[in-house]
């Protein structure tokens, strides 16, 4: 039997350890064991600081297999997360960059996905040449989520990206989302709701299950008899850190420790905001490998999951949560809507208002004084992180895939057919 040839377009892949280059990663794993040929076509990583990592170069073209996939990596223009311009520029490099690369590339399928909204277009410029099909994975709205940040504010610039959006939702043969809301903002914009798929984020249960905290670490990073709130992930724009800096500033219970694990355009702001306020419970630590992160989280008591408070964010849900919920950790979220309702209907955390730095301690003191919410919060994880299995949200992406390619040989069989009688006629 002739194996699916699945060509995927994606800005981050490992080493990289963000969610999307994991979700990939084990996407593309599972899809391997159900027989597909798979080909990743993405950049010279350097996420999140826009440096190459040390062994890599930003070379034109290079090829290599990472567990079986095979990993096209293009030449990109490499910057920082910071400035309009260079970041567009950066990313419409490498989506010219990833369609020159595909057209000497034989497929099937193409899947590209976005954010980076370039990315897609890429994706959809390969599909529209080679005429294959293709399926859009959206994992963030945009423009509407950079629009919410302040990273893009031009009115043409966003209204030329919303153009952009609508015209690649109706080219693609499929589009894929992570969460209900997705579908209905997209739906709600004049798609089809049968052209589109919800495969939620979910969590790979043997690189994330219980396990009994790292002692070397706790001692390394002076944690003995905490109560750690862990926050381990991006430090972007998104992710309000600067007011739970402020939030720990007030905290007076010495028993709370915050820990941050991570890099992004806000940690030297981060740094310096944590110097200004002498804050002597907050350790903040440099991005570790996915090999790591599991490690760093066994050492919370648990996980913070706090968003910028805005009606975009409300159609979210952050990976974080089902990482965190596979290891036991009880979530303290301060993400509206979607994740909040997730949350609050499996009983695995605490919910505060995005940006009430009280509700936020009330909430960290509430799970450290009551045991029984605490080990409740403990136990209703287990039931969240098996609803949301990685490989089974997997295997149902790829027949998602698997439909798209059989309705498009469909679509061609009967083109053939058609033709055939029309010429014996």
């Amino acid at each position: 039997m002739k194996k699916t040839r699945v060509t995927f377009f994606t800005d981050n892949f490992p080493p990289e350890s963000n969610a999307p280059a994991s979700r990939t990663y084990e996407h593309c794993i599972e899809w391997l064991k159900q027989g597909a040929e798979v080909t990743v076509i993405t950049c010279n990583p350097n996420f999140p600081k826009g440096q190459l990592y040390t062994g890599h170069k930003n070379g034109l073209y290079k090829k290599e297999m990472m567990d079986g996939i095979k990993v096209i990596r293009v030449w990109s223009y490499i910057t920082p997360n910071r400035g309009t311009f260079k970041r567009i520029l950066d990313y419409l490099s490498f989506a010219v960059s990833s369609f020159i690369v595909s057209l000497f590339h034989k497929t099937d399928i193409i899947i590209a996905t976005s954010p980076q909204l370039f990315a897609a277009l890429g994706g959809y410029c390969s599909a529209a040449v080679k005429r294959k099909p293709w399926i859009m994975e959206v994992r963030d709205l945009w423009p509407e989520s950079i629009h919410a940040l302040g990273a893009i504010n031009n009115k043409r610039v966003l209204r030329n990206l919303e153009k952009l959006v609508a015209f690649l939702y109706r080219k693609a043969n499929k589009i894929v989302v992570v969460t209900d809301s997705f579908k209905e903002r997209i739906s709600d914009g004049g798609i089809d709701p049968s052209k589109i798929a919800v495969v939620k984020n979910g969590v790979n249960h043997k690189k994330y299950f219980p396990i009994p905290p790292n002692q070397e670490l706790i001692k390394k990073h002076g944690l003995e008899d905490k109560f750690v709130i862990g926050y381990i992930g991006t430090h972007g724009l998104a992710h309000n850190l600067d007011m739970i800096l402020e939030a720990a500033f007030e905290v007076k219970d010495p028993i709370i420790h915050f820990l941050f694990v991570g890099d992004g355009a806000m940690k030297s702001r981060l740094l310096n905001k944590k110097k200004e306020l002498n804050l002597t419970n907050v350790t903040m630590l440099d991005m570790v490998s996915s090999q790591e992160v599991s490690q760093y989280i066994s050492l919370s008591n648990c996980a913070l999951v706090p968003l910028k408070k805005t009606d975009t964010f409300k159609t979210v849900i952050p990976s974080k949560i089902f990482e965190n919920a596979a290891m036991g950790k009880p979530i303290i979220l301060g993400v509206e809507g979607e994740s909040k309702t997730l949350v609050e209907g499996y009983g695995v955390g605490v919910f505060f208002e995005p940006e009430n730095k009280a509700d936020l301690i009330n909430k960290i003191e509430l799970l450290l004084k009551d045991r029984l919410l605490y080990q409740k919060c403990q136990k209703n994880c287990q039931q969240l992180a098996a609803d949301f299995d990685r490989v089974e949200l997997a295997n149902k992406m790829y027949k998602h895939i698997l439909e798209v390619v059989h309705a498009k040989n469909s679509i061609k069989d009967k083109g053939f057919s058609v033709k055939h009688r029309t010429t014996s006629t």
